[in-house]
């Protein structure tokens, strides 16, 4: 039974191509990435908001709001600008704060002065980081459950010495 269904598998693909005269179309034109590209000789002065993902690799100045996207600092980017985003990495040099829903990842040829807040991030070596940071956690039911319990177990320690 397994081998009839195979072979009536392979004698339909193999039949449209045997057929010189049939029209099967290739697909040549793939789906566009959803980034937008900021290049090295552009300057932007203002606010930048949007919903697809962002390269910059010339420099901002003001306010980047991508709440739902990625914002990539590219190697030859400058962003003198508070930056509110789903996820940044950070490759060129951020002068402002930053505020990630997700992640923020420092490349080792990135520097930060500012604050950041997220739930998770990642500092290579050779980083440059100036700032506050504050790591939120993705729950907060599970992190008051911890804090109640270590609070009895403090409690006895310091009563019974």
């Amino acid at each position: 039974m397994l081998q009839s269904s195979d072979n009536s598998f392979n004698s339909k693909s193999g039949f449209p191509a045997s057929n010189p005269n049939t029209f099967n179309p290739v697909k040549t034109v793939t789906a566009p990435v959803d980034q937008a590209t900021i290049g090295r000789t552009l300057v932007i002065k203002g606010e930048i908001s949007g919903s697809e993902s962002l390269y910059i690799d010339g420099r901002i100045e003001g306010k980047i709001t991508m709440p739902e996207s990625r914002v990539t600092i590219g190697r030859n980017g400058r962003v003198d600008a508070s930056i509110q985003a789903r996820e940044v990495v950070v490759m060129g040099k951020v002068a402002g704060n930053i505020e990630c829903s997700d992640r923020v990842d420092i490349r080792a040829e990135g520097s930060v002065h500012g604050d950041i807040s997220t739930v998770r991030i990642s500092v290579e070596d050779g980083a440059a980081l100036k700032g506050g940071i504050q790591v939120r956690s993705e729950g907060k039911k599970d992190s008051q459950p911890q804090a109640k319990q270590e609070q009895p177990k403090a409690m006895a320690a310091t009563a019974s010495a």
